[in-house]
């Protein structure tokens, strides 16, 4: 599965060479391949925040780099480096405060900071570490991929048709992605004959992210409204919902892109089973539950498309799946199914699996 699944591989967003960090601007998808570079802290937070990069995973691997380009810079400066970089931790933590994979990339950065020695090679080894977080999302998604896929097998036999919402791919990760990853293995093993993708508005990156992925892949694709989601269920016999997640809550609540919550729903009314797949950097024991996330807004400009519209806009970024609604939990440690608060803690204290 493994070697199947790199073999297929065709998207990557994040590439680091040569000093700097490259990422594949995800505003210009599907028209164009437009790589950026950046050489500081200040680029990539803005690249953050203005969604050259997307998806949980990718921002926090994202960001470890760039705190590799501000300690390259705080080290030239001078000898008050260490508390200088305090600066640039802060400046990458703002940049989306609800990511909660960011913090995780960035709290294994700090750690690794307090962990040095006299005389060690400080940029080399911190480079090291950003390239390690790289590097371990990539093992995960191979895993999570491989269990899902087996998940799929399980429960449903071959040839199924599945939804997904939002990207939750190689372009919001730094491998195969995590509900894409799980699509593309099931899909290689011949358990997926075809894929429907919702549109995913306001910015569309079912139609434009993860539609174009699928397609690289030569995945059979379909792009439907985000209205049609329930009539799909209904009549074109979908087995699995899969979604990826920004945030998972102790008791298993999911925050993930607006319009989830409303596919959970449906897919329990069909009987169609639902499925999130995310790395266990993205599971907050530290919240209790979904109704304590604070939802991110952004500009209303975003949904009205005829200049001098004047009408009030609720533009939320993500919302919160209850645990009750999920069927599975898919990590790299495992899996959780009918998730709760007990079996997400007893999930967080095993080793990953390879």
């Amino acid at each position: 599965m493994r070697d199947r699944l790199l073999a297929a591989e065709k998207v990557t967003a994040i590439d680091w060479r040569d000093g700097a960090l490259y990422l594949l601007d995800q505003r210009a998808l599907p028209v164009a391949q437009d790589w950026r570079v950046y050489h500081d802290a200040a680029g990539v937070a803005e690249a953050i925040r203005t969604l050259v990069v997307c998806g949980a995973a990718a921002i926090g691997i994202s960001a470890a780099y760039g705190l590799v380009l501000a300690l390259r810079a705080r080290l030239a400066q001078g000898d008050d480096w260490e508390r200088a970089l305090e600066e640039d931790f802060e400046l990458l933590g703002e940049a989306r405060p609800s990511a909660v994979n960011l913090f995780w990339a960035l709290n294994r950065m700090r750690e690794r900071l307090l962990r040095l020695k006299a005389g060690d090679d400080v940029l080399a080894i911190m480079e090291a570490e950003a390239i390690a977080i790289h590097q371990s999302d990539r093992e995960a998604n191979l895993t999570m991929a491989q269990l899902g896929a087996e998940l799929i097998r399980k429960h449903q036999g071959s040839e199924q048709a599945v939804l997904t919402h939002g990207n939750a791919g190689a372009l919001a990760s730094g491998g195969v992605g995590t509900a894409l990853g799980v699509i593309r293995a099931a899909y290689l093993e011949g358990m997926i004959e075809r894929v429907y993708v919702d549109e995913t508005r306001p910015w569309l990156q079912g139609a434009r992210l993860s539609a174009w992925e699928l397609a690289q892949e030569q995945v059979p694709v379909t792009v439907n409204a985000d209205s049609a989601a329930a009539h799909l269920m209904k009549t074109k016999g979908l087995t699995w919902v899969i979604v990826g997640a920004e945030r998972i809550a102790a008791n298993g609540d999911v925050v993930s892109k607006i319009g989830t919550y409303q596919l959970a729903v449906s897919a329990m009314h069909h009987g169609v089973r639902f499925m999130v797949v995310a790395s266990s950097s993205s599971l907050d024991m530290n919240l209790p539950s979904g109704d304590d996330v604070l939802i991110e807004e952004r500009d209303g400009s975003e949904l009205l498309e005829f200049d001098g519209l004047q009408v009030d806009v609720f533009n939320p970024v993500f919302d919160v799946t209850p645990a009750d609604l999920i069927d599975v939990i898919v990590t790299e440690k495992g899996i959780v199914e009918r998730p709760d608060i007990v079996k997400l803690a007893q999930l967080m204290c095993r080793k990953r699996l390879h």
